[in-house]
């Protein structure tokens, strides 16, 4: 499964989610860092959903960029 993530500039950080997981977060020092936690946490996110008897939602969050002029 694909899903989309979100990455956002904290104050001295990055944090991430996962807009068709709710509750599945990961904050990290870097981006890199905070893609790879976050990839580890959808995989946690959904064995407990599994493991709560929950199917996993599927994806179905999309990304698109928007060009603004200035």
């Amino acid at each position: 499964m694909r899903y989309a993530i979100v990455i956002e500039k904290a104050e001295s950080n990055f944090s991430a989610y996962v807009p068709d997981l709710p509750g599945c977060i990961a904050t990290g020092a870097t981006v890199s860092e905070v893609e790879q936690l976050i990839q580890e946490a959808i995989v946690l996110h959904i064995e407990g959903l599994r493991e709560d008897g929950i199917l996993p939602p599927a994806p179905q969050s999309q990304v698109e960029y928007i060009e603004v002029a200035a």
